[in-house]
């Protein structure tokens, strides 16, 4: 098995026996925490002919009569029908930053996306997974069931970088056009995009979505080891520029990050988004692992 901090992904690496394999051992850690679901809570305010009591209503010509409540009725002469809540389903959408910027991570972060992904299908949820650059490319689309685990897989080892500038806000339209379903999203990023994570998770929040954020950097995202006279180029624009780093300008940059990092952690607290932040060398379990001390998903 490759080591977690390969930062290009093997051809085979995700659909090998051995990898799945580890994949099915955290999903049954998933299912024995979380009754099988990343999400802690999905109960919805709807009633029906769910399993949990939610209350009582007057009986109405039409009603099935297998809800009535008798004992109500043997007590105040009053024919009541039980109303339950009902636990819906889940959509869950999946949206795995592809742009060049990720190169050093993405290996971490599709092993992220396939261990999700592969949770979601076994728990019977429905998964849409879609890779994210200036625009929204399907890897999944919905599917439901452990038949479909084999295709997100492939579909994840095979997708590679691309694009230009990550669009996070046009990829959210993206997402909203093509899907009214609220559910949850889960977004696995650097979040380094250039126009600013701000206005993307505002929308999404703003759809109904149940919305968590994992985000994924390298060293070099974080630390800045060059000094002297350097010619540096955007790996997503391709934008070069020479410039001369001292000292202070890479202590500059550290801060800046810093800060870039924090004001993402206050963004998610401030919209009850919940936030993962990793690095490319923690092994996928650990984070999932994390999720779980947490109580999932769910905000």
């Amino acid at each position: 098995m490759p080591p977690e901090s390969e930062t290009a992904m093997a051809s085979g690496e995700l659909t090998n026996a051995a990898f799945i394999r580890r994949l099915e051992s955290l999903f049954l850690l998933v299912r024995r925490v979380l009754g099988g679901s990343l999400q802690a809570d999905r109960k919805s305010p709807l009633k029906g002919s769910g399993i949990m009591f939610a209350d009582y209503a007057e009986y109405h010509p039409g009603d099935d009569y297998r809800a009535i409540d008798w004992r109500v009725f043997a007590r105040s002469d009053e024919l009541v029908v039980k109303l339950f809540e009902v636990e819906e389903d889940t959509t869950i959408y999946l949206l795995l930053d592809l742009s060049r910027s990720m190169i050093a991570k993405l290996a971490a972060s599709k092993r992220l996306a396939a261990a999700l992904g592969y949770i979601a299908l076994n728990c019977q949820d429905r998964l849409a997974a879609y890779g994210m650059t200036d625009r929204l490319t399907p890897l999944l689309e919905p599917a439901r069931g452990k038949s479909n685990v084999f295709a997100l897989l492939k579909s994840l080892e095979q997708a590679p970088v691309s694009g230009e500038n990550t669009d996070f806000t046009a990829c959210v339209r993206n997402l909203q056009a093509r899907h009214r379903r609220r559910g949850l999203v889960i977004v696995i990023s650097d979040f380094l995009f250039p126009g600013g994570f701000s206005d993307g998770l505002k929308r999404l929040s703003g759809l109904g979505h149940e919305i968590h954020a994992l985000q994924v950097l390298s060293q070099e995202d974080t630390v800045c080891d060059m000094k002297g006279d350097v010619e540096l180029e955007c790996i997503e624009s391709n934008i070069r520029a020479r410039i001369t780093i001292t000292s202070a300008e890479a202590q500059a940059y550290e801060l800046a990050v810093k800060q870039w990092n924090s004001d993402l952690k206050a963004e998610c607290l401030q919209r009850s988004i919940g936030l993962n932040q990793t690095d490319n060398v923690t092994p996928f379990e650990d984070v999932i692992r994390n999720i779980l001390r947490k109580g999932g998903l769910a905000t």
